[in-house]
């Protein structure tokens, strides 16, 4: 998923920070808000579940 979204963001993004969670924690935040997150869905992200918040900023 990183890959794509340097993709199809590489001239906005200025940074992508990877942190290892535990118990299977996953989540994405922008600037500091949450935009996905795998514990309240309870399920993996998808590419849109990501890049579609970040489109509509």
């Amino acid at each position: 998923m990183t890959e794509q979204l340097l993709a199809e963001f590489e001239e906005s993004i200025d940074e992508i920070t990877l942190v290892p969670g535990q118990d299977g924690v996953y989540e994405v935040e922008v600037d500091g808000d949450l935009i996905y997150s795998k514990k309240a869905t309870g399920r993996h992200a998808e590419y849109e579940d990501v890049a579609g918040p970040i489109r509509a900023r």
